[in-house]
């Protein structure tokens, strides 16, 4: 037989063994018996479809993906992640907190309409009397001295609506604490893991109704704290004067309005020593005061107290203004006081004016703490200035 023939039945059979090897190596193991081992057996049957498939896997065709399917409807199909529940609770949360403001603010309402009807009454019983008394009349007239316990009940009504006023005060100080927290649990969800994108325009939105009903919030208690700075004020004044206006029923003779009420009244009370404190005052020179003296009776003028940065959200100052202000009235009895807001000038008309109106409502913040801690509104003044050297809203506290 030729050489290239024998060499060609050679690589034949080769071919076949190895893939007979294969076969063999691929079916199930069979059981022989102890010393037998297998025989080599060689065979030109095809290699089986599994093992084919196997070894002839690749390449895999992929299928073609529509430009659809990443930025249409296929891809942001509804879905509900944990992201998307906690907002869910977070909305509804603030839903709770908007009910409550408008709760709030309706009860704000009614007692404001029953102050005018109380405030209309009286001063209608006051005028009464007064144009009586300006006319003549008799001493202890029966019908003044009855429109003197109308007017008396009218400010009594008053006076009780105060407790309201506080109660609602409280109602509103425990809304904003949760309103700041629901904000705060907002901003910290943007940080949460497996949220998809319409959680985080959601947040967003979110975000903007809190800073909204922030504001609200916060017109509702300067509101409160107006009414209730103006009434107790309006009670005091009016109660000093219907104690002269009894007087004058009494007697049957006008009078006028109270001595507290008029303008000396408020004069500065320099050097002047207090009863329970002059025992222990040295006697002095009448020649004139000496420099502790005059120190002691009359602030100087313009002395700054405090200065608060506002450069985030929750700037403690209560306890320091307290501070200062109390050891200030403890020193000057007679002293006033001025907030000036200072807001940022930096960055176009918009951003001024943005900062302009935080500084005003942080100003107010301060206000309504002096006026919760007992301090007299009529006590305190409030200006806005802008300032270049400042990247914060700040408000500073000047003794006068």
């Amino acid at each position: 037989m030729p050489t290239h023939r024998l060499k060609t039945l050679s690589l034949t059979v080769s071919a076949v063994a190895m893939a007979t090897l294969a076969f063999t190596a691929s079916a199930p193991a069979l059981a022989y018996n102890d010393g037998e081992r297998p025989a080599l057996v060689v065979t030109d049957e095809p290699i089986p479809d599994n093992l084919r498939d196997k070894l002839y896997s690749k390449p895999v065709r992929m299928r073609d993906i529509a430009p659809a399917e990443i930025s249409g409807g296929a891809y942001y199909d509804s879905i509900s992640t944990a992201v998307t529940r906690k907002i869910s609770d977070l909305r509804s949360q603030m839903k709770d907190v908007q009910s409550t403001i408008v709760r709030i603010s309706s009860s704000l309402a009614g007692v404001e309409r029953q102050h005018e009807q109380d405030a209309a009454e009286y001063y209608a019983s006051v005028a009464t009397i007064n144009t009586q008394l300006q006319s003549g009349t008799t001493p202890g007239n029966p019908r003044l001295v009855k429109r003197v316990k109308i007017a008396e009940r009218n400010l009594e009504e008053m006076s009780k609506s105060l407790s309201a006023l506080n109660t609602l005060s409280g109602d509103a100080s425990a809304t904003a604490s949760q309103a700041a927290f629901l904000l705060e649990q907002t901003r910290a969800a943007y940080s949460l893991s497996g949220a998809v994108e319409e959680d985080h325009v959601r947040l967003a939105a979110l975000e903007d109704d809190l800073n909204a009903t922030a504001v609200a919030l916060e017109r509702v208690m300067n509101n409160i704290s107006d009414d209730i700075g103006r009434t107790v004020n309006y009670i005091n004044s009016e109660r000093n004067n219907l104690r002269t206006l009894s007087l004058a029923v009494a007697n049957g003779d006008l009078y006028g309005r109270s001595l507290l009420a008029r303008p000396y009244a408020a004069a500065d009370t320099a050097g002047y020593i207090p009863a329970s404190t002059a025992a222990t005052q040295p006697m002095r020179s009448m020649e004139g005061p000496t420099a502790s003296t005059a120190s002691a009776a009359s602030p100087a003028p313009s002395k700054i107290l405090a200065k608060i940065r506002f450069d985030r959200a929750d700037v403690d100052f209560q306890q320091p203004v307290y501070t200062a202000v109390s050891e200030a009235m403890r020193r000057y009895p007679n002293a006033k006081f001025e907030l000036i807001a200072i807001n940022p000038t930096q960055g176009n008309a918009a951003e001024v004016a943005i900062e302009s109106t935080r500084a005003r409502r942080n100003a107010e913040r301060v206000l309504r703490t002096l006026n919760d801690m007992g301090l007299s509104p009529d006590r305190v003044t409030l200006t806005l200035q802008g300032s270049d050297q400042v990247r914060s809203s700040e408000v500073h506290i000047y003794m006068r």
